[in-house]
């Protein structure tokens, strides 16, 4: 499966579509020091298959390209991080 990764403005979103249906998303707002991550979802279809974890993943590979501090304000998302201390350094 394969995480896309779209940018409008200020907001993005890391997510999975298969045949035009949006099956997981992480979003997220950003600034010139930070991206707030928002809102993570998984389908159903996909629940126990790890994606909830490799939307963070994606997330906090791009914080780290982009010199950003990463703010987790969904409880899914800060969970993830706070469990994965090699995710710790974005915060």
């Amino acid at each position: 499966m394969i995480i896309k990764h779209s940018e409008e403005g200020d907001n993005g979103v890391f997510y999975i579509e298969e045949n035009g249906q949006l099956l997981a998303e992480m979003t997220y707002q950003k600034d010139n020091e930070s991206m707030v991550v928002d809102h993570t979802q998984v389908d159903e279809s996909l629940q126990g298959k790890n994606v909830g974890f490799e939307l963070v993943e994606k997330g906090v590979e791009y914080a780290r390209e982009a010199n950003l501090r990463m703010v987790p304000v969904c409880e899914f998302a800060k969970a993830v991080i706070e469990k994965t201390k090699k995710f710790q350094d974005v915060l």
